[in-house]
């Protein structure tokens, strides 16, 4: 077994180091075998006999890796980082730390947890806040494929349960380490095989950014002026192109249908003959403190074909959780307008096919896109802004959730931001075009419309919840079965 240090400190500077290096695995660094070593190096260092140890070993681990990979919430919410951090993410990974065993069995148990921990982020609170996801790492790593099948908790599962392969091989429990890595290899494998739909016929689509300085803010922005850059954009649009996408929220009015901005779209769309989806804000009728944020829909004739309203909100960004509770103590710093959230269908029938569309915060969750192909989407859309963080954590991790969306899917996934990224994805996960920061740019790409469904859409989280409730059940089942004793360096395992 690969030595680790006797000394409290010691140990504890290494699971802060696992940490980072699990940070440093996702975008926008990207060098995705760290991610895979700081999983392993947290399940060796998980061998203490003492549950208070262990507990903050694995706070030590969750503040490694959410710090760094969460740093842009400093300037956005400068408290909420630490607290969100600090706080919630070190209680969860400290609970986890204390509930496995020091054996072999937490070869098996940790990945189990993580993967229900991050089925839970998916989820909750305020219907999840999916950032800084294992599955993040692999939008460029050879674990992609997994989504195809068990879906991006799938990717994650492969991430913890192949990083818990390593360790339990750097400790020589090689039966258990060399099965749980061939299984990882096997699924990825069985992944790049598996069905991924059908095409139907191409298209050609363009993703308009309309460029300017990123650290803006709702309260201060010319919307003219964003609105004039993304028609200018769109003159430079080359040939023909059948469907014509904008960001969320590039026109932000009090009535959208008696605006000067409907009519210079409507003829937008009719000059291009295209199908143009453009990103809507406007006032809520009679309701001062609420707004709709839409995706509106038109043909190339210039008329308005559909309309899709944002279901899935982004907490304390375009709505406030308990606001009656929140208000009286901190109003100035909370938007003071809510989105109404959609209860409609989000797929659009438009001349440029099935258009199955995702808002933004809404990419970063799978059960948004399986609503769309349940509804026969042929492509996806993301028009999104990002233009109000700082740095590009969340930019680059929204382009890796928008790989692993058209892996799950197996549609073409168009991402229009204002600022960026703008990018075309395809069924594989490969990115096309991305544009950079700040930059004014057309994203253009031959894309294709397809039909038909993978595994993941049918089985969802299935896959993945199934595997890890096994997996403690299993670890659960072994530790009792040999009377909760600790194994030495020098079992075969």
């Amino acid at each position: 077994m690969i030595p680790l240090p006797g000394n409290r400190w010691a140990r504890r500077g290494l699971g802060l180091l696992a940490g980072v290096a699990i940070s440093f695995g996702m975008p926008p660094w990207g060098w995705w075998p760290l991610t895979l070593l700081g999983m392993g190096l947290w399940a060796l260092l998980l061998d203490d006999e003492r549950p208070t140890d262990r507990a903050i070993v694995s706070m030590l681990v969750a503040w490694g890796h959410f710090l760094p990979a969460n740093i842009w919430m400093v300037r956005f919410t400068p408290v909420g980082w630490p607290i969100g951090v600090m706080v919630w993410f070190g209680a969860l990974a400290a609970l986890i730390g204390a509930l496995v065993r020091p054996d072999t069995t937490r070869f098996l148990a940790l990945p189990g947890m993580v993967v229900l921990w991050e089925w839970v982020r998916w989820h909750a609170p305020f219907g999840g806040v999916p950032l800084s996801m294992l599955a993040y790492s692999q939008a460029r790593g050879p674990l992609l494929p997994v989504a195809r099948i068990a879906g991006s908790l799938g990717v994650s599962a492969a991430v913890a349960f192949g990083g818990a392969a390593l360790g339990a091989l750097a400790a020589k429990r090689w039966l258990l380490g060399g099965a749980a890595a061939l299984a990882v290899v096997a699924v990825a494998v069985a992944g790049v095989w598996a069905p991924d739909g059908r095409p139907v016929r191409t298209i050609e689509a363009a993703a308009i950014q309309g460029g300017g300085p990123q650290e803006t803010r709702s309260a201060g922005t010319d919307y003219r002026q964003v609105f004039l850059r993304h028609l200018d954009a769109t003159a430079r649009v080359r040939g023909d192109v059948d469907l014509i996408v904008w960001p969320e929220n590039v026109v932000s009015v009090s009535d959208f249908r008696h605006s000067l901005e409907y009519t210079e779209v409507s003829q937008l769309a009719r000059e291009h003959h295209a199908t143009l989806v453009v990103g809507v804000v406007e006032d809520v009728a009679g309701a001062p403190k609420a707004f709709f944020n839409q995706a509106v829909v038109f043909g190339p004739d210039g008329q308005e074909l559909d309309r899709y309203e944002k279901v899935r909100r982004v907490p304390f960004g375009e709505y406030v959780p308990l606001r009656n509770l929140l208000d009286p103590l901190a109003r100035a710093q909370l938007p003071p307008k809510d989105a109404v959230p959609g209860t409609g269908s989000n797929v659009a029938r438009s001349p440029a096919g099935r258009v199955g569309m995702v808002i933004s915060w809404e990419v970063f969750f799978p059960r948004r896109v399986r609503a769309a192909i349940h509804d026969d989407a042929q492509i996806i859309l993301n028009p999104t802004n990002g233009s109000s963080y700082w740095l590009t954590q969340v930019q680059t991790q929204q382009i890796a959730s928008s790989s692993l969306r058209a892996v799950e899917s197996g549609r073409w996934v168009v991402q229009a931001a204002p600022t960026g990224f703008s990018a075309v994805v395809d069924p594989a996960g490969g990115v096309h075009g991305r544009s950079g920061v700040g930059e004014q740019a057309v994203v253009q790409h031959r894309v294709e419309l397809r039909d038909g469904s993978t595994i993941a859409m049918v089985v969802g989280d299935g896959i993945a919840l199934v595997a890890a409730i096994a997996s403690i059940a299993g670890a659960r089942w072994w530790s009792r079965r040999r009377g909760g004793r600790t194994e030495d360096a020098s079992s075969s395992g």
